[in-house]
């Protein structure tokens, strides 16, 4: 088990991470998400023994990766958004080097090494340079040194990136297997990978936690009876000004073709008092209801819902892909 407590960061007089708990329980599979410069990488950075806290405490199986920094480090397997692998190095020479470096006994070694590059289906690049492979390749290295010595807590930090379909797949089903043996922190920005494979998730704005709680329960209570799916017949431009001009609706989040001039609508409303207004005011101007229902929040819903800060976007790409107001480190890039 990991217990972060109070756990914060500066840089100066700039917060990166701001007082913030929460545990990784046993093979549990951990999503933790939030926008760039939230404070990911740099919590994460930290649990890992990589950067020193400001405040509060990390504990690793029971050992504080400050004041028992080898023995924490021992249960941690570390794959950063950015592998760190030696260009020069061929990858079965890495990830003998990287053996050597966390103390697996050279009985093990070899073992482990052929498990690891096996798992990652790097074993037919073991003798290629590190330089020459392509970004998924290399990002499969990396997971594979995390995998050495068998730690108990795997952090990924990014694990897919740059990796196709196929092999993104591969990673999925790894990390799933992986939670047998493993407990496993995972940040992504692929929020369908994150539903797909974590049981609850941490998503982290500014440096401060905004939830904490499996999916299904963010979800749920999220939506709080608020937002609809309304199938309606009728001129598409004219239905959403109406709906646009009715007070107490918040948002026309997304808009469906179902056939011609018949289109689902997904509206969120301040209260579910609304949806007595906006069917008025539809049949009053010969706009035909088909459907009316209420609907459950996405992932990626609830994720805008939670690090919006007023600022009116259209797509989690946006929010994902736009510049922090404040990076996690003035001085570094986020690593």
């Amino acid at each position: 088990m990991v217990e972060i407590k109070n756990l914060s960061k500066y840089y100066g007089r700039n917060p990166a991470v701001k007082g913030i708990d929460f545990e990784i329980r046993d093979n549990e599979i951990l999503g933790f998400l939030g926008p760039n410069g939230a404070g990911k990488s740099t919590t994460m950075n930290i649990i890992a023994g990589y950067l020193p806290s400001t405040g509060g405490t990390v504990t690793i199986n029971g050992f504080d990766i400050t004041e028992q920094a080898s023995e924490a480090k021992k249960c941690i397997g570390y794959l950063p958004e950015i592998p760190p692998v030696y260009p020069d190095m061929r990858v079965e020479e890495y990830l003998n080097f990287v053996a050597g470096l966390k103390g697996v006994p050279k009985a093990e070694r070899k073992q482990q090494i052929e498990s690891s590059m096996e798992r990652l289906h790097i074993t037919d690049m073991r003798r290629r340079l590190i330089r020459n492979l392509s970004k998924g390749y290399k990002q499969r290295v990396g997971f594979a040194q995390a995998l050495l010595g068998n730690p108990k807590i795997l952090i990924l930090d990014e694990p897919t990136v740059g990796l196709d379909p196929t092999q993104v797949m591969e990673v999925r089903n790894l990390i799933l297997e992986l939670k047998k043996d493993h407990s496993i922190i995972f940040s992504s920005h692929i929020l369908a990978e994150v539903s797909a494979v974590c049981e609850r998730v941490v998503i982290i704005n500014k440096g401060e936690i905004m939830a904490i709680d499996t999916i299904e329960n963010l979800e749920r209570s999220m939506t709080a009876d608020t937002v609809l799916n309304l199938t309606a017949e009728g001129d598409k431009e004219k239905i959403i000004r109406l709906l646009k001009d009715i007070r107490g609706v918040i948002n026309i989040s997304s808009i469906q073709e179902i056939s011609e001039h018949k289109n689902l609508y997904q509206i969120e409303l301040q209260n579910e008092s609304v949806r007595n207004e906006i069917m008025s005011v539809l049949l009053n101007n010969q706009c035909s209801i088909i459907e009316i229902t209420l609907a459950k929040l996405s992932l990626e819903q609830v994720f805008l819902k939670l690090t919006s800060q007023g600022k009116k976007r259209t797509s989690l790409q946006d929010l994902l892909t736009e510049m922090p107001e404040q990076p996690d480190n003035p001085y570094h890039e986020e690593v």
